[in-house]
């Protein structure tokens, strides 16, 4: 255990960090724009605990002016000479994140530093491995409360054995407190100060108003009953970041927006008059459930409000693979209800699993060819904008990976480690007559039929077309809207297509082949018939690199 902090110093500095991505990955560009909200919100329960200074660090948007490491991320041995951290904090929300922060944990307990960490990551087992990586104290569940009671405990003031919620070394022990209760007067609470995220330049700020989920995946952390803080924190919250930051695109974190139905169109109905007020168009992303296209009063004050992007977790076109998730619909619902949200005008970014595991279902297998024929065919009906086709990811604490160990399917991690599950890599045995290579391919021989280099001329002719439609729509708003919608989607596509392309070529040279075929033989599996190097068809010729094995990202 750390030494505690110098009780001579009179002001005291948490640094809580948001680790960086092991390499360029699809979700680099956004991050680019955006922070997650975890991190700020604990900071700022510190800022305003009498003595202690707070700030955030997130590696993945350093803005212009933040210190670069030479590899990756930022360089922490400036930002420790220039402003000494007493206690440094790190996020573990994505787990692909991992290696990082126990590397950076090692390095801040060097310097004599106190080391937090908290997050989904971070359940069963996973808490032990930490301790033994450079931390000192893991926190579970949400860090509000917690933070400031182990100040304390830093500062001498409080024994570790009184906080709820953590676990930590003692002589060589795991000592796990009791369940902290969750939070539930989030109207006490200050709002999120995202000025304390140093250097990041946000053009996206997150934004909530209802914690956990009743869904009930198989493959998701959030979990419990939905604890929601009041319509007018969420819209004071939203007022304060527009007047005081500029702010002008929200995403509301939510897992599934519109869980109090109510309530929810009480909101977008108050936002609306308040943008009004304001005289400023605001846009806000949510995520959705499919379902709620039945519901046309409540998608018509979601436009009202602004609400003009929607992500929709569609995971799967195979009704036994939505049967596996614990998905209470169908595929054949899927076509209809979408219809309604075009109708509405939403951009729907469509969300999808692809090669789910099974269990219990008797003899079902599904060629590979077959499974991206449905997918590619689903996505082309639905006339979905944009599309994020992810490989399964067995998660600490989910029902799918409990599952998975049972069957001895999953990869050993001293093989295939926490930095590839980030849903790109294949991490467990799929099913017959799939393969590891197959699971990963059809993924992005999907995704390379939405992401297209033939976008950039759509680009170019939706700007060379504006001026005749304008002229022939006689409203220039209405003009501009159908126009907008257009370019948006052609220039992300085009997007899309450079992200693959630069990700491919990033992670093309690594030992990933080698990797699976040594966690398979630790697993005592037949060897693979495909070789994970056989190229795939991505209707565009990428480098010879991607005839390669795919490493870390």
């Amino acid at each position: 255990m750390q030494s505690m902090v110098d009780q001579s110093r009179k002001r005291y500095r948490l640094r809580i960090v948001v680790p960086a991505f092991p390499a360029f990955n699809i979700y680099s560009r956004i991050a680019r724009k955006t922070t997650a909200l975890g991190p700020v919100c604990v900071a700022t329960a510190v800022h305003e605990v009498e003595g202690w200074d707070a700030e955030v660090i997130d590696e993945n948007n350093l803005g212009r002016y933040g210190p670069r490491g030479r590899e990756r991320g930022a360089d922490h041995e400036r930002l420790q000479a220039q402003r000494p951290a007493d206690v440094v904090g790190f996020y573990g929300g994505l787990t692909s994140t991992i290696p990082r922060v126990y590397e950076l944990a090692r390095f801040y307990q060097q310097q004599g530093v106190v080391t937090l960490a908290g997050g989904q990551h971070f359940a069963g087992e996973n808490a032990a491995e930490a301790l033994r990586s450079g931390i000192d104290y893991v926190v579970f569940g949400e860090g509000e409360k917690a933070i400031r009671e182990l100040l304390d405990v830093v500062r001498g003031r409080q024994d570790p054995r009184q906080v709820k919620g953590i676990a930590y070394l003692d002589q060589g022990n795991v000592i796990r407190t009791p369940d902290r209760e969750p939070l539930t007067e989030f109207d006490d609470l200050p709002y999120p100060d995202f000025s304390l995220v140093r250097y990041a330049r946000l053009k996206i700020f997150p934004v909530e108003r209802i914690r956990g989920c009743c869904m009930n995946c198989e493959f998701c952390t959030v979990k419990g009953r939905p604890r929601c803080a009041s319509v007018d924190r969420l819209l004071g919250n939203l007022s304060y970041l527009a007047e005081t930051h500029g702010a002008r695109h929200f995403f509301i974190v939510d897992d599934l927006f519109g869980q109090q139905r109510d309530e929810t169109v009480r909101f977008c109905r108050e936002f609306a008059e308040y943008q009004e007020q304001l005289g400023r168009r605001l846009e806000a992303t949510v995520q959705i459930r499919l379902d709620k296209a039945r519901d046309t009063e409540l998608l018509g004050v979601m436009r009202q409000a602004g609400i003009r992007y929607v992500a929709i977790g569609f995971e799967s076109p195979v009704d036994e693979e939505l049967k596996a998730m614990n998905k209470a619909i169908r595929s054949r619902e899927m076509l209809s209800l979408v219809q309604i949200y075009h109708r509405f005008g939403f951009v729907i970014h469509g969300m999808f699993i692809f090669g789910y595991p099974l269990s219990g279902l008797g003899d079902f297998a599904m060629p590979v060819k077959e499974r991206v024929r449905r997918f590619r065919r689903f996505i082309r009906k639905a006339r979905i904008d944009t599309v994020q086709v992810l490989l399964p990811v067995p998660l600490p604490g989910t029902q799918l990976r409990q599952r998975l160990e049972q069957q001895n399917r999953i990869y050993p991690l001293q093989d295939v480690g926490w930095e590839y599950y980030d849903g790109n890599f294949p991490l467990f045995e799929p099913d017959a007559p799939l393969t590891a290579a197959q699971l990963q391919e059809g993924g992005r021989q999907i995704m390379s039929r939405v992401y297209r280099f033939r976008y950039v001329l759509l680009v170019v002719a939706n700007i060379l077309s504006f001026p005749a439609l304008a002229l022939h729509l006689h409203h220039l708003r209405a003009a501009w809207g159908k126009w907008y919608r257009s370019w948006r989607t052609s220039l992300i596509r085009f997007g899309g297509w450079l992200t693959m392309r630069k990700w491919s070529n990033a992670v093309g040279r690594g030992d990933f082949l080698q990797r699976v075929e040594t966690a398979r033989r630790r697993l005592h599996l037949p060897r693979e018939v495909q070789r994970l190097s056989q190229p795939a068809d991505y209707g565009q010729p990428l480098s010879d690199d991607r005839q390669r094995t795919h490493a870390q990202r």
